[in-house]
């Protein structure tokens, strides 16, 4: 059996699966974050270490006999986050999570000093203050006293795979997405560290996601309930894992959405997607050699929630919210939202965006927030699909997962936007967890490889575009972005 934890924004998704890849037991265990002002989103380190033992012994309470069954532990973990450790490998201050936006004015030094064009060459990436990187010299900036102190900076699964084993490290699927290496070379980017001022040595060992990282020390496993001498694989980043837990591969598997907190379009490429707008960015698979070009937006399945706790703040009875919103019309009818509640990444990639609602009439009520929202959400995940098709990518159907992919409403409005059938995988909200328990099963020889993935989630649900809809979505689109365009300079200004 392989324990997969996927440290999530809100909680750690735990899942027990077994050597013919069935999920035996799964549970969530969740933790806090500090949200603030002028973009602050941090989390306790020691909080992920907690959920991370709860939810080990809840598996294997769950299970009985499994703990000497498990035959390695695995990762999937929030991306782009920073966390500074020290020489010990405590956490000089909170993790700054992936959300926080403070660091627009290092971002700033580093275009100055390296060039947007340049530093996307090199990383596939634009610079943004959603990255590792600036988080890293925001720290120095303001906190110098911890920056001090700091030895490491690693991400959210590689701080949990260190208190399993003392060994710090991480993959190329999270290095990939800290603003800091160089993609072509697969090592840390001296030329950026460099304009970053950022000491080198602070940035991890890089090894392969299915690399035994270690084995569970004694203490750990008093902590957890594992066994000392469990393998613990390396892993990968949510993004990436997410890609293999939905079967996305290679080329030919397709793309996908994920409709989480956070959410985007991806798919797998054997190189790196360059576009000439840099609406997208690219990270390492977890899957050797593969490459997956993204488009992610901030606030995806989080402007859902967010509407849905303002308009029923008791009840959130999202079935009957979504019911209603599918029996109306908003852009059709004139309204729309920007869902840049935590500024934004695809395609624009300003930190300083806000949601907007315009258009709003006397006549519109909860319905039609709520399907301006949903409208909303899917427009901007089409500009990122733009992005794909217009620089080559064939896209005939998208797959989707994540906690939002449950709802029917949403997904036939995603078709209906998108212009391409959009089906539901099983297991929508472990894909994740999914994807670490096979790179953990491949790293211990429980899988003998990756295509593993295409048998273990099967297609539930396929909705396709309504004939009638689609080109009126794609007139409705430009509206969409033309009212972004037209709200960027206040946003400046703001």
């Amino acid at each position: 059996m392989i324990i997969a934890h996927d440290l999530g924004t809100t909680g750690n998704k735990a899942t027990l699966v077994d050597a013919d890849g069935n999920v035996v037991a799964a549970t969530t265990i969740t933790y806090a974050t500090d949200f603030g002002p002028q973009g602050r989103a941090e989390q306790d380190p020691n909080e992920w270490w907690r959920a991370v033992c709860e939810a080990t012994q809840q598996l294997i309470a769950t299970v009985p006999g499994s703990r000497e069954r498990v035959a390695g532990v695995s990762f999937s973990g929030q991306m782009m986050g920073a966390v500074l450790l020290d020489g010990e490998g405590d956490p000089v201050r909170p993790a700054i999570i992936w959300a926080d936006t403070r660091s627009t004015r290092q971002t700033e030094q580093l275009v100055d000093r390296v060039g947007m064009e340049r530093a996307y060459r090199i990383t596939g990436h634009r610079l943004n203050a959603t990255y590792s990187l600036p988080k890293v010299m925001w720290v120095r900036d303001n906190h110098p006293a911890a920056y001090e102190r700091a030895r490491h900076v690693v991400c959210a699964k590689d701080y949990v795979a260190f208190r399993l084993t003392g060994r710090i490290a991480t993959d190329p699927s999270d290095a990939s997405g800290m603003n800091a290496y160089d993609q072509s070379s697969g090592a840390w980017s001296a030329e950026l560290l460099e304009a970053a001022d950022v000491n080198p040595s602070l940035f991890a060992e890089i090894i392969p996601s299915t690399a035994v990282l270690g084995e569970v020390t004694p203490t750990a496993a008093r902590e957890t309930g594992l066994l000392a001498g469990t393998p613990v694989v390396m892993g990968g980043g949510d993004g990436p894992m997410a890609a293999l837990g939905t079967g996305i591969l290679g080329p030919d598997s397709g793309a996908y959405t994920y409709l989480g907190s956070s959410s985007w379009v991806s798919y797998a490429s054997d190189s790196p997607l360059y576009d000439p707008e840099m609406r997208s960015m690219t990270f390492n698979h977890v899957v050797p050699d593969r490459f997956v070009p993204t488009a992610t937006m901030q606030a995806g399945g989080a402007s859902l929630q967010w509407i849905v706790e303002v308009l029923e703040p008791e009840k959130q009875n999202y079935a009957e919210l979504l019911a209603a919103a599918a029996a109306v019309e908003a852009s059709e009818d004139g309204l729309y939202f920007l869902p840049h509640l935590l500024g934004e990444r695809s395609p624009y990639w300003n930190p300083r965006a806000r949601a907007v609602f315009a258009g709003l009439a006397r006549h519109h009520g909860d319905a039609h927030l709520l399907r301006a929202v949903i409208e909303g959400i899917a427009f901007n995940l089409y500009t990122g699909l733009l992005a794909f098709t217009s620089n080559g990518a064939q896209i005939d159907g998208v797959q989707a997962i994540g906690g939002a992919a449950n709802s029917d409403e949403f997904l036939q409005v995603l078709s209906d936007v998108w212009g391409v059938p959009v089906q539901r995988r099983a297991l929508v909200d472990e894909a994740t967890a999914l994807g670490a328990a096979i790179v953990g099963g491949v790293g211990v020889g429980l899988f003998d490889d990756f295509s593993i993935a295409e048998q273990l989630s099967e297609r539930t649900g396929t909705f396709s575009p309504q004939a009638s809809r689609h080109p009126r979505y794609a007139a409705s689109h430009e509206l969409f972005v033309d009212a972004y365009r037209h709200m960027e300079p206040w946003f400046d200004r703001l």
